[in-house]
């Protein structure tokens, strides 16, 4: 069973089922007010990977991941450009769903929309005030923190270390610095529902709270999301479910942060966010698949030229085994290699180590490669299916490689017969000859190999 680290707990737990054979997840999406970035990348690969893996264990994932479509941002910036929120909100959601599709991600099961659950939210809210732990004030309803007992457990605080840490917005309004908005009254010009507080829209605190709740049902066995939304997001929407007596999420996963160069936290105001669009046009999308892969799912990650290029040179030798399995010999049997299976599926059932599981992987290449070349193709076979497997069941597919011309093969045979006759003159100007149109020439005990 798959040992996960919950931030509530604090150390990592077996992911116990409501259900047997079921997992049903939930994890916040995307607020779409503009482009997806690369930690919106990280945050989508990091979820399709664990979903994938859990589909590869034999669980029916319920996999719930929303679309917050009204929300300040998208409202400001639909003011700035003279346009409607709705236009706003439609444009980036296609562009995010388009991005996802270039990354490789499994589309949610279930993808609900704030906008269609805003009756709901009211609902909600409404039996929180007649609990006595909302209240309302001049410009909306907030929500009393200090009635819920064990406020800040995810954050592992408490309410007086919260009090006096924590970086809130000053509102003279609220009873205290902590207290968050349920309901938003509604400015001149804002998109607004009807409500017993008068026009308004919904706090985004108290979105996932109820989508979770409505599509996946009590104690659901698992909520994540970015580290950032550990406080206040998901110790907010916890704190509403609480106060309603309902069992929320059984257990809560969180990933780490995009860092740029020289650990420095990725930020707009900073100037360093690289757009998904961005690294498309500089890199296969595969190889940021394998750069997450490569780091813990909780450490941050450094993206930059370099440690994307050196994804992309990986990458290449994943593409150069499968090419392989048309060598002869390799079809004397379907086998894949069980203890690479075994070890990879090991190291992901460990709190998901896609760097131990990777390691794993790309040794098994290696010893793939001494295979095919010490003319063992069966041996080698059975090595680079167990690889392709593994790595397909956390969404990297290999890329045949292309076919190599008629003509370069002629060359590289011809740089055969020159080093059997031990001519190395001649040799070496072939293999540059090879060189100079593009490929890669390796010295291998069956002989010259060219690729790309």
């Amino acid at each position: 069973m798959l040992r996960l680290h919950d931030t509530a707990l604090g150390w990592g737990e077996e992911l116990e089922t409501r259900e047997p054979g079921r997992i049903s997840l939930y994890i916040c999406g995307s607020t779409v007010y503009g482009p997806p970035h690369i930690g919106h990348g990280r945050f989508s690969l990091v979820y399709d990977v664990l979903r994938r893996f859990l589909e590869y264990s034999g669980f029916v994932v319920d996999h719930v991941s929303n679309v917050t479509d009204v929300d300040d941002k998208i409202i400001a910036r639909a003011n700035e450009e003279r346009r409607r929120p709705e236009e706003i909100a439609e444009q980036y959601e296609a562009e995010w769903w388009d991005a996802m599709n270039t990354l490789g991600c499994l589309l949610p099961g279930r993808i609900p929309h704030a906008t269609a659950f805003v009756e709901q939210m009211v609902e909600l809210i409404a039996e929180l005030v007649a609990l006595g732990v909302a209240y309302e004030t001049s410009d909306g309803v907030y929500f009393t923190v200090s009635a819920v007992e064990d406020y800040g457990l995810l954050a592992h605080q408490s309410l007086a270390s919260l009090r006096s840490g924590a970086r809130v917005e000053v509102n003279e309004k609220k009873r205290s610095p902590l207290d968050f908005a349920l309901w938003k009254k509604a400015k001149p010009a804002e998109p607004w529902w009807a409500s017993p507080w008068g026009p308004g829209r919904p706090g985004w605190h108290t979105e996932c709270v109820v989508m979770s709740l409505a599509l996946l049902g009590e104690g659901f066995d698992l909520h994540g999301g970015g580290q950032d939304l550990i406080f206040p997001h998901h110790e907010n929407e916890r704190a509403q479910a609480v106060a309603i007596g309902k069992q929320f999420a059984r257990r809560w996963v969180h990933h780490g942060m995009v860092e740029a160069r020289g650990g420095e936290k990725m930020s707009k105001s900073l100037g360093n966010v690289l757009l998904l669009s961005e690294l498309f046009e500089q890199s296969d999308p595969r190889a940021y698949r394998l750069l997450v892969l490569q780091s813990h799912y909780r450490a941050p990650i450094e993206v930059t030229a370099t440690t994307l290029s050196d994804a992309a040179s990986a990458l290449s030798r994943l593409d150069a085994l499968s090419s392989r399995l048309s060598e002869p010999g390799t079809l004397d049997s379907e086998r894949t290699d069980p203890d690479v299976r075994n070890v990879f599926a090991d190291k992901m059932q460990d709190d998901l180590d896609t760097p131990g599981a990777t390691a794993v992987l790309f040794d098994a290449i290696r010893r793939a490669n001494v295979a095919f070349d010490a003319r063992e193709a069966s041996r080698g076979a059975e090595l680079a299916r167990a690889v392709l497997e593994c790595f397909g069941a956390v969404g990297l597919e290999a890329k045949g490689v292309a076919e190599i011309p008629e003509a370069v093969l002629e060359l590289g045979r011809r740089r055969d017969r020159a080093r059997a006759g031990r001519d190395f003159a001649t040799a070496d100007v072939l293999r540059a000859e090879i060189v100079a149109l593009g490929y890669i020439v390796e010295d291998t005990p069956a002989g010259t190999r060219i690729r790309r």
